[in-house]
């Protein structure tokens, strides 16, 4: 018996990264996925962004774990699209005790910088509100939904000595930090149906968001065009432990927490899995 053993997640950014690794890690303890990806490029996004053969092989990795998926392209911008996904998708798998809010973009130098904040804000918090909200009237007691927020949203960002330079890449943190406040309020209102919600802060994670030019040049603005390897020194200013990143992998170990029963009490949570980034913003604190 696998830890989420007979469970349905709905899992958003499926197509690769974290998103993928979240529908692989449930599919091999026992859960049945129901998978959305964008699957296209944003204009604003200057990084590229996934394909229909990313989620294809996301497909491929869940049934080769011998679970079922439902996977179509979707935009978690689109409410009614995610309800229609969700309708296609419980009907074919029976049931929804799962959602896993993980689409996301990061806009760092994106051009017009002012759609990029659009952009940013509509995918990293809207579409969040629009997951769960499409969800909500599958899920009974002992759902399950988690987030994916971002230790960008737990930093000190009172110091901006540079204001108004990239809108893009201030929407992430700005949509990190109020998906975090929607998760713990409707958490709160939640309780009562004994559903739960939880949002996990991941540090730099080494997925495409990662490792790509715009985030080189967010961490060695110094260099005109920074490589991974120019930038790889400047990624461990981050984390108290000395690493550069973490893999999606250990973020994934801790949605499989908050998506099985062994965490039913657990609600309305901040998880970092950071390796101690969240300690060199903040003194000790309740």
């Amino acid at each position: 018996m696998g830890r989420v053993e007979g469970k349905v997640a709905f899992v958003t950014g499926a197509g690769r990264g974290q998103g993928r690794s979240h529908a692989v890690k449930l599919a091999e303890e026992g859960a049945d996925i129901i998978a959305i990806d964008i699957c296209k490029q944003i204009e604003t996004i200057q990084y590229p962004l996934s394909r229909p053969e990313d989620l294809e092989e996301t497909v491929r990795l869940v049934e080769k774990t011998g679970r079922r998926i439902h996977a179509e392209q979707a935009d978690v911008r689109e409410a009614a699209a995610l309800k229609a996904v969700l309708e296609r998708g419980v009907a074919e798998l029976g049931h929804l005790d799962i959602v896993v809010a993980q689409a996301g973009i990061a806009g760092m130098k994106g051009e017009p910088a002012w759609q990029a904040w659009s952009d940013v804000i509509d995918t990293n918090l809207i579409g969040v509100i629009n997951a769960v909200q499409a969800a909500l009237p599958y899920l009974d007691e002992g759902a399950s939904i988690i987030a994916t927020g971002s230790t960008a949203a737990l930093m000190d960002a009172s110091n901006k000595p540079q204001v108004g330079t990239d809108p893009g890449g201030v929407a992430y943190m700005v949509a990190k930090r109020l998906l975090s406040q929607y998760i713990n309020d409707i958490a709160t209102h939640l309780a009562a149906r004994k559903i739960r919600a939880n949002v996990v802060h991941p540090t730099n994670c080494n997925t495409p968001m990662l490792q790509s030019e715009p985030m080189y040049q967010s961490f060695r603005p110094d260099l005109e065009h920074p490589t991974k390897e120019d930038a790889t020194p400047a990624f461990y200013v981050q984390q108290a432990m000395p690493v550069p990143w973490i893999e999606p992998e250990e973020i994934s170990n801790m949605v499989l927490f908050l998506a099985s029963d062994e965490s039913r009490f657990v609600t309305g949570t901040q998880q970092r899995v950071d390796a101690g980034g969240y300690l060199k913003w903040y003194d000790y604190h309740v």
